[in-house]
């Protein structure tokens, strides 16, 4: 089954307002790699949902209920209490890995950066441990509100990453003068292969870093793109090439096994 239809919205619907609290929403974290080391420095917390009849059901069906039914507000706290409890968890044994969230435009709602600010001083996350992504046509709708609610991010340490940048309307200039600190760019510029289209990647690249922005290369699947976006400086690069999203323990032993390898 891929959709909605085929689970049944209203039934789905009503699943979600329970999911969280029966154990069915979960975390799965994928890698992201420093392009030059190689190391594991990062990963991205994605949400899953095992319903126990219709077993896992992809985000791409699920999200869209959640948003507009409001359950997103219950699983959106989940994932960001348990982005925090990873990122600390992982500073106090020592392992130098991020931990990245999503946030989506539904969510920030003014109760969110409360329950922000809450898990975060409740784990004592050092800085720059603990960053969420929210996608660019969330920050430009609003620039004004963007920008203040944004500050609000960064002043408990918490970065602040522009996840799919060039899937929406958006510039350059537009993004990097929010405070943000770091520029995803999404999976469709990174896989094109055009020399036009590789002078506009190398373009958002030197922009971003002249700012002192990081980016990070979403979606890579070859070695081809990997080399792609090692030669154009990209920071970051994060894709199946690397690995999928992982449940903790496998992520756990895979950041272990790749960090040491290098």
């Amino acid at each position: 089954m891929n959709s909605r239809t085929a689970y049944g919205q209203d039934r789905l619907a009503r699943d979600l307002e329970v999911a969280v609290d029966r154990g069915e929403i979960l975390a799965h974290y994928q890698p992201q790699i420093d392009t030059e080391s190689g190391q594991v420095v990062a990963v991205e917390a994605l949400c899953r949902w095992r319903h126990p009849e219709f077993g896992s059901i992809a985000p791409a069906v699920f999200i869209p209920i959640a948003e507009a039914m409001g359950s997103i507000h219950t699983i959106g706290r989940f994932m960001i209490e348990d982005g925090c409890r990873l990122a600390a968890e992982w500073e106090r044994a020592g392992l130098p890995v991020e931990v990245a969230v999503n946030v989506s435009a539904t969510q920030l709602a003014p109760g969110f950066f409360g329950h922000l600010g809450e898990f975060h001083a409740r784990e004592g996350i050092g800085p720059g441990r603990l960053t969420i992504e929210i996608t660019e046509s969330q920050m430009i709708t609003d620039v004004d509100a963007a920008v203040r609610d944004l500050a609000k991010v960064r002043a408990l340490g918490v970065g602040i990453s522009v996840d799919d940048f060039g899937s929406g309307h958006s510039t350059v200039e537009q993004v990097i003068n929010l405070p943000v600190t770091e520029l995803k760019i999404d999976q469709a510029i990174v896989r094109e292969e055009s020399e036009a289209g590789q002078r506009a990647m190398n373009a958002i690249v030197d922009l971003v870093h002249r700012r002192g922005l990081r980016v990070v290369a979403e979606g890579v699947e070859t070695e081809q793109q990997f080399e792609r976006v090692r030669l154009l400086h990209c920071d970051r690069v994060q894709g199946y090439l690397i690995a999928p999203p992982l449940p903790r323990l496998e992520v756990e032993e895979f950041i272990a096994r790749r960090n040491a390898a290098g």
